[in-house]
């Protein structure tokens, strides 16, 4: 009786574990078919969904439709807008394209402008137009200016110019400078190449130096050489370096390589060591290794 007993609790066990795996096996082809049903995938089956799966379904389709054809997509289909979808599309598309008239930026259909806005738009390009020449940008028409606009323009040329050359960004035509201008304008250039020179920054011409600047410009290269070799930099040049300069660089060197030899810490080089110092630090404890 026991053995029956047990044998029909093993079947029912293994009828249970076999339905709660078809089970499981159902619930997630049902979830990976409405997934696919969602993003229009060919093979799904919406005949296998409920009534609201297939109602979300539709209203999510339906606002992905709206959301294409608001974007310009090819995959609108505006057969499937709502009287009041359409309107409001046509509304956002008429106002799309003011806004990219106005500013210059997209694509613009003027056949599709209203009387009104025909006006503002040619009134926005025109502005457009005077800025871009001011500017010196292309396009640039200048046949419908007037001559006071003409009269600006050329003034703006001017202090472009101006500006290029005092800057060195941009075209510089001398030719178009007053004297004052020119004038000017070598001096900052004459300033601008001496802080080079004496910074060691940027083009340096020494040949539009003069005397004084010219020695000047030697004293601080000497300067920041001499504080490049103190620092143990690449860029010293011990060829530089005065007798008295090359002496007290000598003597750091030897404090900085006797105080790595007591602490341990950086390059020391026992063999410049003096007799006294080597004994000194022979005779002090070592630190314990860690």
């Amino acid at each position: 009786m026991k053995v029956i007993l047990r044998i029909m609790l093993c079947l029912l066990a293994a009828f249970l574990g076999s339905s709660q795996g078809v089970l499981v096996a159902q619930v997630s082809d049902h979830e990976d078919n409405l997934s696919a049903c969602k993003k229009s995938v060919e093979s799904s089956n919406r005949s296998n969904l409920t009534d609201a799966e297939n109602h979300d379904i539709a209203v999510s389709l339906h606002q992905s439709n709206v959301a294409a054809c608001r974007a310009g997509e090819n995959s609108c289909d505006r057969s499937q807008l709502t009287a009041l979808e359409t309107i409001a599309l046509r509304v956002s598309g008429h106002e799309t394209n003011v806004s990219n008239c106005m500013g210059g930026i997209g694509p613009c259909d003027h056949l599709a402008l209203t009387i009104r806005e025909s006006r503002a738009v040619a009134l926005a390009e025109r502005q457009q137009n005077i800025s871009r020449c001011k500017n010196g940008w292309q396009p640039c028409d200048t046949s419908k200016f007037s001559k006071q606009e003409m009269s600006d323009l050329a003034i703006a040329d001017h202090r472009r110019n101006v500006s290029n050359c005092t800057d060195l960004i941009g075209p510089c035509n001398d030719s178009m400078l007053t004297r004052a201008e020119a004038k000017e304008i070598a001096a900052a250039a004459h300033a601008r190449n001496l802080s080079n020179c004496s910074e060691g920054w940027g083009p340096c011409d020494r040949s539009r130096l003069s005397p004084a600047e010219a020695r000047a410009v030697v004293s601080a290269e000497r300067q920041r050489n001499s504080i490049a070799c103190a620092d143990g930099k690449e860029s010293c040049d011990d060829s530089l370096l005065t007798a008295s300069e090359v002496i007290a660089l000598k003597v750091t060197e030897q404090r900085r390589n006797l105080k790595a030899c007591q602490t341990g810490y950086g390059y020391c080089d026992l063999s410049r060591l003096t007799k006294d110092e080597a004994r000194t630090i022979a005779a002090e404890p070592q630190p314990a290794p860690r």
